[in-house]
């Protein structure tokens, strides 16, 4: 991670602490999105989740709820692992978390029986291969490795109002680009096609079994209406992939 973007996470991550109290308060009720759960949860029933950029925290409980023996966040900002562990002991739920610099995540070979990436993961990943291989790694033979994650055309959507615009200062093969919104403005995000996050997933030794593209975006700002979130473009992506043995 370059020094521009933990700096821009840095800063960002500080208002889990600051909204502790309304961070607590949506924790007692969160869930994932319908999709996440449609295609979750019969591989959380009783597993071990690891979730690689926990941020935070709010999907761990929601895994838990949904049936996960145990969920662990790693995330490299101290503010976020502190923050969620906080909700998670207020909530009584197995959910802990680690500080860690990705993609090395210091856990046991075939220890995890989910990987769990959600919401904004893979767009900070500067090696997708070695975070791909790692993931791997920690999963058990037969595992899973799930993706929520914004569509790659995103970065190319305008937030106008009404007519759906693509950006003039954006490429959708372009190597990555420079947040210019909140909550990561400043922050380098790479970028990659469809195919070549499927590709890699493959090469990495798995095997996809659900690939989905999604008109709804993920997260929208408060107060914004855009023309592109109008159920005609894609805006999100969820893959489910087997590790092979």
């Amino acid at each position: 991670m370059d020094d521009r973007t933990r700096q821009a996470w840095a800063a960002a991550s500080e208002k889990y602490e600051h909204e502790a109290a309304q961070h607590l308060e949506m924790a007692r009720s969160y869930r994932l999105e319908p999709i996440e759960e449609e295609v979750l949860t019969a591989e959380v029933q009783r597993a071990a989740v690891v979730h690689p950029m926990s941020g935070h925290g709010l999907d761990d409980l929601a895994l838990a709820r949904l049936g996960a023996a145990s969920v662990l966040g790693l995330d490299y900002s101290p503010a976020a692992v502190r923050s969620a562990q906080a909700r998670a002991d207020a909530l009584d739920l197995p959910c802990r978390y680690q500080e860690v610099e990705l993609p090395g995540t210091g856990l046991p070979d075939a220890g995890a029986d989910v990987v769990y990436t959600g919401k904004g993961a893979l767009i900070w990943v500067a090696d997708l291969a070695s975070f791909l291989a790692e993931m791997r790694r920690i999963l058990r033979p037969g595992g899973a490795f799930f993706v929520y994650e914004a569509h790659p055309l995103v970065p190319l959507w305008t937030w106008e109002p009404g007519e759906a615009r693509v950006r003039a200062d954006r490429s959708y093969f372009a190597p990555g680009h420079v947040n210019d919104t909140f909550p990561a403005r400043g922050a380098y995000e790479h970028q990659r096609t469809l195919a070549q996050m499927v590709t890699d997933t493959l090469e990495a030794g798995f095997a996809v079994e659900h690939l989905q593209e999604h008109p709804e975006p993920f997260w929208k700002p408060e107060g914004e209406t855009a023309g592109a979130w109008d159920g005609r473009l894609p805006n999100a992506f969820s893959m489910l992939a087997r590790r092979l043995p």
